[in-house]
C-alpha cells in the first residue's frame, strides 16, 4: 500500500509572493528513528504505513507525497532587535495541511530538508542534536498542557552536515496549527503591501480566530485575540520554569502556539535572570524578561496592522495601544491565578500575591530547584511532617518562615490536605526535559547511534504529572558536574 496523506491545502492557494515553490532535497539513506504513532492517528494518517522504508523517504524529504504542495514560507523579522527585512523558511518546507480528527488545520512540514530560496547560503540541513532537543522538549510542552508545535517523526538521513564539525543529518516533521509568524506580516508590513496585510490577516482569522469572521472590527479583534493568546502562552511557559532562549519576532506565532524550539531550556534552580542561549549575551529573552519581550513583538505585530485599522492614523495608533494594554493585565491574571494553584490555594485574596512572590524570593536567594520546590510543596500540603521541600533551600530557616505563613493561608480554606495535594500535583510536574537528560540523550545519539535513552526520556516527560517510581532519578536536577550553562542553536 501506498502511504497517504489527506492534504488539504489552503496557504499554497494564497499569491506567490507569500512563499516559494521548493521540493525538499532528497537523501541519501533515511532511516526512521521515531514516530509518534497517537499523533499520526489524530492526523488521519496511518503509522503502520509510516514506519515502512516508504514513509521514512516521505519523512525525510526524499519522496514527496500525492497531494502535497511543497513551499518554503515568506517571513521578515527583528532578530535580538534588529530587523532583517527578509527571513523565510531557510532549511524547512511545508508539504501541506491536513484536517485532523478534531477538525483543526495543521501543517505539516519538514526541517532539515535542504537548502530554499531563504536560506541565505545556508546548507537547509538540521544535524540531528537539535532535531532530538525538538522532538523531546515540543513533546513535553504538549504533555505538560501548553500550546505548542508537535514533532510527528525524526529521521536520520544517512549523510552529514558541517556544523563545526561533521554531524550526523536529520529531519524532524513538524506539526502547526499554522507557521505563521509576527515575521509573516512584517515581511509584507517592510514592503508597503497592504493588500497583502490584508489577505494575510483574513487567512488567519479564517483559520485560527473564526469567531472574529463578520465582527464590525475585524483587524483589531485579531491584534486583541493574538494578544490574548500570547500573554496566557507566556504566563503557562513562565509556570513550568521553560525559558524558550530565541523570542524574535520571526519565533512569534499568530496561532498562540509555542514555536521554533532552539537553545530552549528549562531551569532548574530558580534565577529570574536565568540564560541559556549561547547567543542571547544581553539576557534579551532572560526568564523573567519573556513577558516584556512578547509585548514587544506583539507590538510590531500592531505596527503592521495599522494600515487595516483605518486611514486616520493617529487614531489607528491609539486604538492600537489601547489593545496592547491589555496585555499586562491579561498576562498577570493568568500567572497569579497559576501561581495560586501551584501552592494550593483554591480562592483569591488579598495578600496571596505577596505571599507567593516572598516563596520565590527565597527560592531564587536558596538556589532552590524550581520544579521539586513546587512538587515538593504538595506533599507538605498532604503532610504536614513531610520535609522534601524544605530541603531545596540552603537555609531551610527560610523555608520554614515562609511555610509558616502559607499553613496559616491554606487553613483558611475547607478542601482537605489530600485534595489539596492532588490538585497540587496535577499542576506541578515531576519530570521535566532537564538539560542535563537532553544533553545526555543526544550525546548517546550522535556518537554511539543508540536511541533507547531517547526512547526512554520520551516514555517518563509523556507523563510529566504522575508519580513514576522506577524513573524517579529523571526527576533529579543536575549534580554539579553535570550542569548545563549554555544551550545552542541547531544552525
Amino acid at each position: 500500500m501506498t502511504v497517504h496523506f489527506p492534504f488539504q491545502n489552503s496557504y499554497s492557494a494564497l499569491p506567490d509572493s507569500f512563499f516559494a515553490r521548493v521540493a525538499p532535497t532528497p537523501v541519501a539513506a533515511p532511516r526512521l528513528i521515531k514516530l509518534n504513532r497517537p499523533l499520526a492517528v489524530q492526523l488521519g494518517l496511518d503509522p503502520d504505513l509510516l514506519e515502512t522504508p516508504e514513509g521514512a523517504e516521505i519523512l525525510a524529504g526524499k519522496t514527496v507525497p500525492d497531494g502535497a504542495d511543497p513551499i518554503a514560507m515568506a517571513y521578515a523579522g527583528h532578530q535580538f532587535g534588529q530587523f532583517v527585512p527578509q527571513l523565510g523558511d531557510g532549511r524547512a518546507i511545508l508539504l501541506g495541511e491536513v484536517i485532523d480528527k478534531d477538525g483543526v488545520r495543521r501543517d505539516i512540514q519538514l526541517k532539515g530538508s535542504g537548502p530554499t530560496p531563504f536560506s541565505r547560503r545556508g546548507d537547509g540541513r538540521a544535524a540531528l542534536g537539535p532535531v532530538l532537543r525538538e522532538y523531546i522538549v515540543s513533546e513535553a510542552m504538549h504533555a505538560l498542557g501548553i500550546p505548542t508545535t508537535r514533532s510527528l517523526a525524526a529521521v536520520v538521513t544517512g549523510e552529514h552536515v558541517i556544523r563545526e564539525t561533521a554531524l550526523p543529518g536529520a529531519v524532524l516533521t513538524r506539526v502547526a496549527s499554522s507557521h505563521i509568524r509576527v515575521g509573516t506580516f512584517q515581511f509584507f508590513a517592510v514592503r508597503r503591501d497592504t493588500d497583502a496585510i490584508r489577505r494575510l490577516a483574513d487567512h488567519v482569522i479564517a483559520r485560527h480566530y473564526p469567531e472574529l469572521s463578520g465582527t464590525e472590527r475585524p483587524y483589531h479583534a485579531l491584534l486583541a485575540g493574538v494578544v490574548a493568546r500570547q500573554a496566557e502562552l507566556v504566563a503557562r511557559w513562565l509556570l513550568v520554569g521553560f525559558i524558550h532562549g530565541v523570542m524574535n519576532t520571526d519565533n512569534s506565532s499568530i496561532s498562540g502556539e509555542t514555536i521554533d524550539y532552539g537553545p530552549c531550556a528549562f531551569m532548574d534552580a530558580y534565577n529570574p535572570a536565568q540564560v541559556f542561549s549561547s547567543i542571547d549575551e544581553m539576557g534579551r529573552y532572560a526568564y523573567a524578561n519573556q513577558p516584556r519581550i512578547a509585548l514587544w513583538n506583539l507590538t510590531r505585530l500592531a505596527e503592521c496592522l495599522l494600515p487595516l485599522f483605518g486611514e486616520e492614523q493617529d487614531k489607528a495608533v491609539e486604538q492600537a495601544q489601547e489593545i496592547l494594554g491589555a496585555f499586562p493585565e491579561t498576562f498577570s491574571k493568568a500567572y497569579q491565578a497559576g501561581l495560586r494553584k501551584k501552592v494550593g490555594l483554591f480562592t483569591e485574596r488579598d495578600g496571596d500575591e505577596a505571599l507567593i512572590q516572598d516563596l520565590l524570593d527565597a527560592m531564587a536567594k536558596n538556589q532552590a530547584d524550581f520544579t521539586l520546590t513546587f512538587r515538593r510543596l504538595g506533599d507538605a500540603a498532604g503532610d504536614p511532617a513531610a520535609d522534601d521541600a524544605r530541603a531545596e533551600f540552603m537555609d531551610p530557616a527560610a523555608f520554614d518562615e515562609w511555610a509558616r505563613r502559607w499553613r496559616e493561608r491554606l487553613a483558611a480554606e475547607p478542601q482537605s490536605a489530600a485534595e489539596r495535594q492532588t490538585a497540587m500535583n496535577a499542576v506541578n510536574p515531576i519530570f521535566i526535559p532537564r538539560n542535563h537528560r537532553v544533553e545526555a540523550v543526544i550525546q548517546a545519539a550522535v556518537n554511539n547511534d543508540d536511541y533507547a535513552p531517547f526512547e526512554e526520556l520520551v516514555k517518563v516527560l509523556a507523563r510529566p504529572y504522575a508519580d513514576q517510581p522506577d524513573y524517579a532519578a529523571y526527576a533529579d536536577p543536575p549534580l554539579p558536574d553535570q550542569r548545563v550553562l549554555q544551550t545552542f542553536c541547531g544552525t
